[in-house]
C-alpha cells in the first residue's frame, strides 16, 4: 500500500488484526464477561470500500466481516509549509449476516462496541506523521436482504490528523 490512505488503512488494519488486543480479543473479552451474548468472532476484515451486493456476487462475503477504508481527505494546510497538513476520515464498516434476525441486531451491536473499545485504546500517534486524537461516529443501518438471509451493516467513522 503507498500514499497516504494506503499507509493509514494498513495501521488501522494491524490494529484490528492485532492478536492480543484486536477486535477479536475484544469480542472475547465482551462475551466472557456477558454470558448472554453469543456473537462469533469477525471471519474476515480488509481494506475494501464495496457494497455488500458486490462482495456477495464476487464470491468474497464472509461473516461477520470488517471493511476499513478511507473516504474523504483534506488537505486543509493547517501547518504551512508542509507537503500535506489535514485530515483523513476512516471508516470501519460492520457487517452481519444471519439465517434469522433474532439476534442480528445485539450481535452487530458487540462487534461495534469492540471496535469502539479498540479506538478509545488507540489514541495517540499512529507514526509517520499521523495523530489519532479520538472520537468516533456509530451509524447503524436497518436490516435488509442479503448474505445468509439477513444482512445489517453499521459503519463507524472517525478522522486522523495527519502532517507530513
Amino acid at each position: 500500500m503507498a500514499g497516504i490512505t494506503g499507509t493509514l488503512t494498513g495501521v488501522a488494519l494491524d490494529k484490528l488484526r492485532a492478536p492480543a488486543d484486536g477486535v477479536n480479543a475484544r469480542i472475547g473479552a465482551i462475551t466472557h464477561s456477558d454470558s448472554t451474548v453469543t456473537a462469533l468472532g469477525i471471519r474476515s476484515i480488509a481494506v475494501l470500500h464495496a457494497g455488500a451486493d458486490v462482495i456477495e456476487k464476487s464470491g468474497h462475503a464472509h461473516y461477520p466481516g470488517l471493511l476499513i477504508y478511507c473516504d474523504k481527505l483534506s488537505n486543509s494546510l493547517k501547518e504551512k509549509f508542509r507537503r500535506f497538513s489535514g485530515r483523513a476520515h476512516l471508516v470501519i464498516e460492520v457487517r452481519h449476516s444471519a439465517d434469522r434476525i433474532d439476534a442480528l441486531d445485539s450481535n452487530t451491536q458487540v462487534y461495534v462496541d469492540a471496535v469502539c473499545a479498540l479506538l478509545d485504546d488507540s489514541r495517540g500517534d499512529w507514526g509517520g506523521g499521523t495523530f489519532y486524537a479520538g472520537g468516533y461516529d456509530v451509524t447503524y443501518e436497518p436490516i435488509t436482504r442479503g448474505g445468509k438471509n439477513f444482512l445489517q451493516r453499521a459503519k463507524v467513522g472517525f478522522d486522523v490528523e495527519i502532517s507530513r
